[in-house]
């Protein structure tokens, strides 16, 4: 008959043994709609990786959302706004759209949008994450990672930057009309191999911060904000949790700090 002693020291084994490998390593992402309007996010998987399980839904405000994922996932989720679907969950979105449905089902976010990016580690190999403007601006948005082991660099967005576009990289919509609800990128805006690094921009040497980058990156540090932009905007960690806020400071809910940590 197997002892009390026994049994002990098999529990503690097993708390030891979950605690240095989490299950099946995997990860879950937790949405929170933090704005004052309702949103619509949308995820799409990177190639090789399977779609999550929900690729669209609808967050009223104050509203969160939990999508679990498998090791080694890939891919992106950001935010829509301004959407109307219909009961099939066809329909438009002002900013963010993915070709028109409710569930974006592969389909990409149409630009300007703010990303956030993700490559999951396996087995005890670190994930690779950011936050991307590169392709412009919609949201204010803060990823923060919940650690396995240590901790990790929140990173994101927190800057209304549609309240300082410049008006050749607006895009304006709204309820009135006349509001700024985006910011392209200014290879969005003007099309330009040395604004989209392309062509002999193609490499970090000959593509450099422009001044609509610069604007970009002062608002957002820890984002990127051109395509080139590694240094200060991919950060690793191993988290079994990613906290992806949009709106974060909207009610002062979230905190951010310059250390980029979770507080």
């Amino acid at each position: 008959m197997q002892t009390k002693s026994s049994d002990l020291s098999k529990g503690l084994f097993l708390v030891f043994f979950c605690f240095l490998f989490p299950r099946s390593n995997s990860c879950t992402f937790t949405v929170t709609n933090n704005c004052p309007q309702t949103i619509w996010p949308g995820t799409l998987a990177g190639s090789g990786t399977p779609q999550l399980p929900t690729t669209g839904f609808r967050l009223d405000p104050g509203q969160s959302i939990r999508i679990p994922s498998v090791p080694g996932w890939s891919g992106r989720i950001w935010a829509r706004t301004g959407c109307t679907f219909d009961e099939l969950g066809a329909g438009t979105c002002q900013t963010g759209d993915c070709g028109g449905r409710l569930q974006c089902d592969g389909s990409g976010a149409a630009p300007p949008a703010s990303l956030f990016e993700i490559t999951l580690g396996l087995g005890n190999d670190k994930d690779f994450y950011d936050v991307s403007i590169v392709d412009g601006y919609n949201l204010p948005l803060l990823a923060v990672p919940q650690a396995v082991y240590g901790s990790c660099n929140a990173t994101g967005c927190a800057s209304d930057i549609n309240m300082g576009c410049p008006k050749e990289l607006q895009v304006v919509g709204g309820e009135g009309g006349d509001g700024v609800v985006a910011c392209k990128s200014a290879c969005g805006a003007f099309g330009l191999d040395e604004y989209c690094c392309s062509g002999q921009f193609a490499n970090p040497t000959t593509c450099r911060p422009s001044f609509y980058s610069g604007i970009f990156k002062r608002a957002c540090p820890r984002a990127y904000s051109y395509a080139f932009d590694d240094g200060t905007s991919t950060f690793t960690c191993k988290a079994y949790n990613y906290a992806i806020t949009f709106c974060p400071s909207s009610n002062g809910s979230t905190t951010w700090t310059l250390q980029g940590k979770e507080t």
